[in-house]
């Protein structure tokens, strides 16, 4: 009889183990994500807009100035990233001709700091030149929720 009572009580056991375990969880809708519009952002070196042109004298305060990024609000924006070129104008000399004739040299780097650091600012200031380009792209910012966004190129010229 003992025995028959623990088989019982065992069996009884797993049964219901077995029938707690296969509760179904309720089914959770999934949310819709709320849609965001992002705003016109503009980008601004010191005073300058994109597409602004300068004289050589005046690029040598300008690289030393931070970026901004501001929406049609004026309100600011965190800048997280940004890379940096660098169109500069150089003279090459043909081995066989012995002609120097002009030509651009480029060069870039990725930074996630404003303004440039001096290693930057100190290679810009040497011997400005007109013709030369300035191009700050992918740049990415954030807003005060947190979003992450891109803001468009800034492209500067030396006139």
């Amino acid at each position: 009889m003992k025995f028959l009572m623990a088989i019982l009580f065992l069996s009884s056991f797993f049964i219901n183990t077995h029938a707690l375990a296969q509760r179904t969880k309720p089914a959770v809708k999934p949310t819709k994500p709320v849609a965001y519009k992002v705003p016109k952002l503009t980008v601004t070196l010191g005073t300058y807009k994109d597409a602004s042109t300068f004289s050589p004298q005046t690029s040598e305060t300008v690289i030393a100035m931070p970026l901004k990024i501001i929406d049609d609000k004026n309100v600011p924006y965190t800048l997280l990233s940004y890379q940096f070129a660098y169109k500069k104008v150089v003279t090459t000399e043909d081995e066989n001709t012995g002609k120097s004739s002009k030509t651009t040299a480029l060069k870039a780097g990725f930074f996630k700091v404003t303004p440039l650091p001096q290693n930057w600012v100190d290679l810009v200031r040497e011997y400005p030149q007109p013709g030369e380009e300035w191009l700050f792209f992918a740049i990415t910012v954030k807003d005060a929720q947190g979003r992450v966004m891109y803001a468009p190129d800034l492209k500067l010229l030396i006139k």
